[in-house]
């Protein structure tokens, strides 16, 4: 799959959203800090957003201040009404009547809200990793002290963010997911981001939620304690709470195929998402395609989560050529995508 990015304007600047997939609209409201392009090209994400375009069509954008979206006319941070106003024009940008919303962490409290305030707009609610007040996240000393790391020292800041959303992640996947974050935004966003997730609250708007509601949180999430799940769906009249195991706090890592299950499950009525992503096993007796040595060397970077250009510098290859060695394992793999080709060579044991 390939996804389109385009722009909507609203006061304080242009907001870049991607559409990826066809069929019912699926939006995920904005997150701490994203990029449209630089997750793209992280096998992990782009498997997982694949997943659930097998089915719908996902639509995500990058909030002012971060990724390919403008940086602010205005100083400062808009609060929560100004993330309701983008997430309204990436709603009205991409002309959609109702939609399904898929809030993800911090991304869950605008979703909530916006239920709340257009119930006409939202078909159902999956709220995933979320909470209702910020404040009760972490201790306000540990939100003090992460607030002026990050602000003082970004490259450290961001480390230490990785080390909190990468529990059980190498070294060299927490110091790409720091980079990540250092080219998703700048310190000065950064800090503005952080201190909105540490500051809104959402808790009076639940009771007004009247969409199909479904919680999903992770049992041992070290970023967003797993009690602020169980509150939030107690909160949110007729909403379901649906317990996963793991630490991992982003939902394509870890168990990603079980997320992307329940989710299909509970807005299409299958678990056909969840198969895309792994949750099926290998047929038995067959054998997998053979590969090279360098397209297996190639494939492992790609899963790692380069880019073309990160491998052909790792490899000492033009980038053509790596491009080459892609298009030849996704070939063999006889999968559409190189996402698609690193969630099949996993389910047959190539990497």
């Amino acid at each position: 799959m390939d996804q389109q990015i385009r722009f909507c304007s609203i006061a304080t600047g242009r907001i870049a959203y991607a559409e990826v997939g066809a069929g019912p609209a699926l939006v995920l409201p904005a997150w701490w800090v994203s990029h449209l392009e630089l997750d793209w090209e992280s096998a992990h994400f782009r498997s997982f957003v694949e997943a659930l375009a097998a089915r719908r069509r996902v639509i995500r954008y990058d909030p002012l201040g971060t990724g390919l979206s403008d940086r602010r006319r205005e100083g400062g941070h808009g609060g929560l009404d100004g993330e309701l106003e983008a997430l309204a024009a990436v709603v009205g940008a991409a002309q959609l009547r109702r939609a399904a919303l898929l809030g993800i962490s911090s991304g869950a409290c605008l979703a909530a809200a916006f239920a709340a305030r257009a119930p006409d707009a939202v078909e159902a609610l999956v709220l995933y990793g979320g909470y209702a007040r910020g404040a009760e996240v972490a201790a306000p000393e540990v939100r003090e002290s992460m607030l002026s790391v990050v602000s003082a020292h970004w490259g450290l800041g961001s480390r230490l963010l990785a080390d909190l959303f990468l529990p059980e992640a190498s070294a060299k996947e927490l110091e790409a997911f720091a980079r990540f974050q250092r080219q998703a935004a700048p310190p000065e966003t950064a800090a503005a981001h952080l201190e909105f997730v540490y500051s809104v609250d959402v808790a009076a708007e639940l009771a007004q939620i009247d969409a199909p509601t479904l919680v999903l949180h992770r049992r041992e999430d070290r970023a967003i304690p797993f009690e602020l799940g169980r509150e939030l769906t107690a909160s949110v009249p007729g909403a379901r709470l649906l317990t996963l195991e793991g630490s991992q706090h982003l939902p394509w890592r870890g168990d990603a195929a079980a997320i992307a299950a329940a989710v299909g499950e509970f807005l299409d009525g299958d678990a056909g998402a969840g198969a895309l992503l792994g949750a099926r096993s290998p047929e038995a007796g067959v054998a997998p395609p053979a590969l090279s040595e360098r397209e297996l060397e190639v494939l492992r970077l790609v899963a790692a989560g380069l880019s073309d250009a990160e491998i052909a510098e790792r490899l000492v290859l033009s980038p053509h050529t790596v491009h080459r060695h892609v298009a030849n394992v996704r070939t063999k793999l006889r999968q559409p995508s190189r996402a698609a080709a690193v969630a099949q060579a996993g389910r047959i044991g190539l990497i």
